[in-house]
């Protein structure tokens, strides 16, 4: 097990692809934290989840939105463990909407969670990490948003750009603390922030026909190289986007 002694802390990780990642951590040998912020029986399914593999889950509940929640959440699992070696910035929102009748609330809605709460989140790792002396391991979940332009979704494709930037800077500032910071970014992947398009054949179709590879991506797909770049074997890979997209990005076109 790659990750044995790891304690990782995976933000919004009562469903979808955060739940895959935090059991596929667990496989690996970490103890893991469990984040969420309004579903709290999907936390649960997701500690027993990671349970059911021999490791400890601890979950809390934390709105990336306010960073005295965020801040909050990083103590308590430290407090917890008595460390944390991992940080999967997961938790994420989208909000459509014509560019022309986005509301303030809107931006700030997504932007608070996208990509302020990324940052206060790192910030408080970072801070972590360098008070013990200890190198770690910063994995943020993208999206293909990050340099593929979604019409309708402005607020969510600036709130990816600025993570990917973000990264970017960090990997240049925190690679002397041997902390490292990638991206992974998923295409269209089969979870519950999805399920409009599941519901929709006729769209579902039109997206597939974009994909090389001819199918939606599943949770295990993004948790598999969210596990590799936690573990040592990346210790050498920083300030990288990674897209797990099945070929979308190359093959896109707005219909």
């Amino acid at each position: 097990m790659k990750l044995e002694g790891k304690i990782a802390l995976v933000t919004g990780s009562s469903q979808g692809i955060g739940q895959a990642i935090a059991i596929r951590l667990a496989e690996e040998g970490a103890n893991i934290v469990i984040d969420y912020r309004s579903h709290p029986e999907g936390a649960e399914e997701t500690k027993a989840g990671v349970e059911a593999t021999g490791r400890r889950g601890y979950v809390i509940q934390a709105d990336l939105g306010a960073v005295e929640d965020v801040r909050r959440m990083v103590a308590e699992g430290i407090q917890q463990f008595g460390k944390l070696d991992i940080l999967v910035n997961n938790a994420g929102l989208e909000k459509q909407g014509d560019f022309w009748d986005v509301t303030e609330e809107d931006y700030d809605n997504v932007m608070n969670v996208n990509l302020k709460g990324v940052f206060f989140a790192t910030q408080a790792i970072v801070q972590h990490l360098r008070e013990t002396g200890r190198s770690g391991k910063i994995i943020n979940i993208s999206s293909v948003h990050e340099e593929l332009s979604f019409p309708h979704f402005t607020t969510y494709c600036a709130s990816k750009g600025g993570v990917k930037m973000m990264m970017r800077n960090l990997a240049v500032e925190l690679g002397s603390l041997g902390i490292t910071i990638n991206n992974v970014a998923p295409g269209a992947i089969e979870t519950p922030i999805n399920q409009e398009l599941l519901n929709n054949p006729d769209q579902l179709n039109t997206v597939i026909k974009n994909i090389p590879l001819g199918r939606l991506g599943q949770p295990k797909d993004v948790a598999s190289l969210v596990a590799f770049l936690a573990s040592a074997d990346a210790d050498y890979i920083t300030g990288s986007t990674f897209f797990v997209d099945g070929g979308l990005l190359w093959n896109y076109q707005e219909q």
